[in-house]
């Protein structure tokens, strides 16, 4: 009876289920197709004269990239590339240039189409496209925030930030036209998301189909990299897969054990505040981000805290998102944060050092964390509009 609230159908799991390997091999696609450093060119001739330079085009790259990867790693390691190089070419700090970096590519799973987000949707039995629309505000406000900090630390002398001419407006107009074709994938997926003209999966199936089009056009792909890339989708998708299987048993115990009921009995006891339920869970799972993998997480955790969130009267698509910035808060938490690793391996600084340089931009993401928990109309404006 307890998980009778949270049934999904048969029809719904499968074809979310199938969106997931769509969106991995259309981010492996757009990621190898050329795009990011005419997206770097584009976001450095609109913001790269605000002071902290670089810093800014560093978010608003990984802000367009997000739409197409919805990876944080992905962004981290081919946009963030890029983004490192130039920032070093420049004089920028190193630690500075993979703090920003790192911070950055949170916004990648943010801004749809996300694989997390995916995920949490098979899992918790919600509709990926409203989890999506969701998403945009949020990602939207990190890049801001980000923005933000990276503008003060300037300003009060933490950071030194080489000051960049401003582009003429030529420039401009040229490095957005080299971007054009990048940038209307996020567009399309908006529209198509918005007026319903087709299910995530269909958007997700065309999105392949434009990126490997779009790579041949520009003479940037070829057939060894199309087929690197759908080996690349396979391994992560087999990875998943597994990762689904052994969790399944895992999550069939706890149901069996009646963990959920536990659960929920023992939080009613401290507060039956929605709020009071909602600020204990994130305290678990920033916990939780710090020491496991997010996939891992999600798989255990969501089939067990998503009914409870409902027998509480939280809205789910709110509860995705709020369960998701902890999960990306938690990719950069050392000891085990991903992120960390990925930009230890890019620069050879180590995990003191990045987890060190990182911390002034753990300030943003906990005051989205907060903004959004308080106030779920954030996350639920959208879904809400184009879902009546």
């Amino acid at each position: 009876l307890f998980y009778t609230r949270h049934d999904i159908s048969s029809t719904h799991l499968s074809d979310t289920t199938l969106a997931l390997p769509v969106f991995i091999f259309a981010g492996n696609l757009l990621s190898r197709s050329g795009i990011a450093s005419r997206i770097f060119k584009f976001a450095n001739s609109a913001v790269g004269h605000i002071p902290g330079g670089l810093g800014h085009v560093n978010v608003m790259a990984s802000i367009i990239f997000a739409g197409m990867s919805g990876v944080a790693q992905a962004d981290a390691a081919g946009l963030g590339r890029i983004e490192l190089e130039e920032m070093e070419r420049q004089g920028y700090d190193r630690s500075f240039s993979t703090a920003i970096t790192a911070a950055s590519a949170v916004i990648g799973p943010i801004i749809p189409p996300s694989g997390v987000m995916v995920l949490y949707a098979v899992l918790a039995g919600v509709r990926l496209d409203h989890l999506f629309l969701a998403g945009f505000v949020p990602g939207l406000m990190l890049g801001g925030f980000q923005m933000i900090t990276i503008y003060l630390l300037v300003k009060m002398g933490k950071v030194i930030a080489p000051v960049q001419p401003v582009q003429g407006w030529n420039v401009r107009f040229r490095t957005f036209l080299g971007a054009a074709p990048a940038l209307m994938v996020p567009g399309f997926l908006v529209v198509g998301l918005l007026t319903g003209i087709a299910t995530p999966t269909e958007l997700g199936a065309v999105t392949c189909v434009f990126a490997t089009i779009l790579g041949f056009a520009q003479g940037d792909f070829s057939i060894a990299k199309f087929w690197q890339c759908a080996l690349e989708t396979v391994k992560t998708t087999g990875i998943l897969a597994i990762l689904i299987m052994v969790a399944a048993p895992f999550t069939w115990i706890l149901g069996v054990g009646n963990a959920g009921a536990l659960l929920a009995s023992t939080l009613e006891t401290i507060s039956q505040n929605p709020l009071v339920v909602l600020l204990i869970i994130n305290l678990a799972l920033l916990l939780a981000g710090s020491i496991m993998e997010t996939a891992v997480i999600q798989l255990i955790a969501v089939p067990i805290l998503a009914p409870i969130a409902l027998m509480f009267g939280i809205d789910p698509i709110h509860f995705g998102i709020v369960v998701l910035l902890n999960l990306l808060l938690g990719t950069l938490t050392p000891p085990f944060g991903v992120l960390l690793f990925v930009m230890m391996s890019l620069t050879g600084l180590s995990l003191h050092q990045v987890s060190k340089a990182v911390m002034p931009f753990y300030l943003p993401m906990i005051v989205l964390l907060v903004l959004i928990t308080l106030f779920p109309v954030l996350t639920t404006f959208i879904p809400n509009l184009v879902g009546g």
